[in-house]
């Protein structure tokens, strides 16, 4: 497994801010069978993420998911 993750900033005042945060994480040599697991840890590991939970409020995160062959 392998991720990307692109941060969007924005100007706010004279200042830089971080608004939106997305990775992709790229999975190779998942089983077909696992797929269904994979997708539903997915969806919602960055709820127990210490990371994500902190900055919630302030920044969007999101996440998405390629199977790589």
């Amino acid at each position: 497994m392998t991720s990307h993750t692109v941060g969007e900033i924005e100007l706010e005042g004279k200042v830089l801010v971080v608004r939106r945060i997305k990775t992709t994480y790229h999975l190779a040599g998942a089983a077909a069978e696992d797929r269904e697991t994979v997708e539903r840890v997915l969806g919602f590991h960055a709820d127990k993420c210490p990371v994500a939970l902190s900055i919630k409020a302030a920044i969007e995160v999101t996440t998405a998911l390629e199977y790589v062959d």
